[in-house]
């Protein structure tokens, strides 16, 4: 069967693909058609948190399976109440809409939120990416995304990433809420810092306007902590979270703090919202994570990954940055090039951008690994200047 041949003739067509076939992963393992192996650090796009075919997700999966796949919130469902409570207990947020996606989870946020305040404006921040439905793409920056869909849904502004005196003259008496990410992943990965994010939170209280985190790629221990805004002290009023939320399983989630709301019958749903293989997936992944210990073991791997990467010697970096193992490392040209090299080389990455090579690995991977991705950029990188060939899928 020529794979390739049959995805390019019957699919879309709105994805950029790269020339590899991946039929098979274990851990921080990708494996092709031909049987060669990579190092995986585009993760899933940040679903992959657990790796590949982790051995307690796959059980829970085939448990739950062959016990109850679909019930709707109609219903009440065992799985489900246990995955609540326990997120509930986990962040201290009141309640939880579960969905099926990040851009579902920000959608819902964004409802919530005008639900709560009835108030029209929403604030979002330049370089930001929310998602691809119509809500989550007017808090989203990048024009390429947007321009061909619009007019999109009225009443969102932008203000530059780590600029609070921008984004307090953006907030007003009519603000139902500001939406930040605590790292901007798609946007280059540019981390916040404690005095923009805190000061954001302050605004918002100030204005009585809420504050929405969206966690849909830095969430479930990415960044050194279970979500990045625990780094900051942060007490949101709405927390999007999706990505590897069921280890690998289609899930996401809003987490709704005690500010929100009360919210009515009918108001948002989802046929698939919470059915209770996801929520088994979720509960095994949860577990997994807290065993594991898996957002202590991206800090320590993140630290020394980055401090690795600053040591090449390179005139093309411009800058390595990131919390935990979300990392960019921005060049001084166009990556495309670059990240087929480190393909060519084994290892598997994202772009950030025209500029930034984005590593989301799994948070099993070993440092063994790491070292194998840093000396595979070390290499392309000292190499002649790379033309252009076609950009990679993102």
């Amino acid at each position: 069967m020529d794979v390739q041949y049959i995805e390019s003739k019957y699919t879309s067509g709105v994805y950029a693909k790269r020339n590899l076939t991946i039929v098979a992963g274990k851990g921080a393992w990708l494996y092709d058609d031909q049987g060669r192996e990579y190092i995986d650090c585009v993760g899933g796009q940040g679903v992959a948190n657990l790796g590949h075919a982790h051995p307690a997700i796959a059980a829970a999966i085939a448990t739950q399976a062959q016990r109850l796949t679909i019930c709707p919130e109609m219903f009440y469902n065992d799985q489900r109440a246990k995955l609540v409570e326990r997120l509930c207990t986990l962040t201290r947020m009141s309640r939880v809409f579960l969905c099926n996606s990040g851009t579902e989870a920000v959608e819902a946020a964004l409802k919530f939120a005008r639900a709560t305040t009835r108030r029209p404006k929403i604030v979002a921040a330049m370089r930001a990416f929310h998602g691809r439905t119509m809500g989550a793409l007017s808090a989203t920056f990048n024009k390429k995304y947007k321009e061909v869909f619009e007019p999109l849904v009225p009443g969102f502004s932008h203000v530059p990433y780590n600029n609070l005196e921008k984004l307090s003259q953006a907030v007003d008496d009519q603000t139902a809420a500001v939406i930040l990410e605590v790292v901007q992943g798609e946007g280059g990965v540019y981390p916040g810092s404690a005095a923009f994010l805190q000061g954001a939170q302050e605004v918002c209280r100030q204005h009585g306007a809420l504050l929405i985190i969206d966690e849909v790629q830095t969430g479930w221990g990415r960044t050194g902590k279970l979500f990045a805004y625990q780094h900051y002290d942060l007490d949101p009023d709405l927390v999007c979270v999706a990505k590897s939320m069921a280890g690998g399983l289609p899930m996401g989630a809003t987490l709704i703090g005690k500010r929100v709301g009360p919210l009515e019958v009918g108001w948002h749903g989802s046929t698939f919202g919470g059915n209770p293989l996801a929520c088994a997936a979720s509960l095994a992944a949860l577990e997994v994570i807290e065993k594991e210990d898996l957002p202590g073991r991206a800090a320590r791997l993140g630290a020394w990954m980055q401090d690795r990467l600053r040591q090449i010697d390179s005139p093309l970096i411009r800058e390595v940055r990131g919390l935990g193992l979300i990392i960019g490392i921005e060049l001084k040209q166009k990556v495309a090039p670059y990240i087929q090299a480190m393909s060519e080389q084994g290892v598997l990455v994202l772009n950030a951008g025209m500029n930034v090579i984005r590593l989301l690995p799994p948070l099993v991977i070993e440092q063994e690994q790491l070292e194998r991705v840093a000396q595979a950029l070390e290499f392309v990188l000292a190499q002649e200047p790379l033309a252009e060939e076609a950009s990679p899928a993102d």
